[in-house]
């Protein structure tokens, strides 16, 4: 396994992970790779949408209410016909095809920072 070169504070502070919910999710069909389309509710930043690739261990329905680590401060990027607005976060599995997602283990205030 290799390490990532190593990155000053300053460039970690300019991530801006955000805690939000997920209210909805749908199949992602004009993905390249099993996909969702999500809806995530940030609170104050407001409701912003994600494309994920964790259909291998999520049903849509399981990740309704569900509370999820994000960083809202990318550019928006094109996938097919949708643009992600945020990055869901999430940890690969050996294989590199499954993503467990990063979830807060008490519920929190949509749309905290992670710090």
């Amino acid at each position: 396994m290799t390490v990532k070169p190593e990155i000053s504070w300053e460039d970690f502070e300019k991530i801006d992970i955000r805690c939000g919910t997920i209210i909805s999710a749908n199949d992602f069909e004009k993905a390249r790779n099993p996909s969702y389309q999500l809806e995530i509710d940030f609170g104050d930043l407001g409701i912003r949408k994600s494309s994920a690739q964790i259909t291998s261990l999520y049903r849509k329905e399981e990740l309704i209410g569900l509370q999820v680590l994000a960083v809202v401060n990318f550019p928006k990027k094109q996938i097919a016909n949708f643009f992600s607005e945020c990055l869901v976060l999430g940890v690969y599995g050996e294989d590199k095809k499954e993503v467990t997602l990063l979830t807060p283990s008490l519920p929190v205030k949509n749309g905290l920072q992670v710090g």
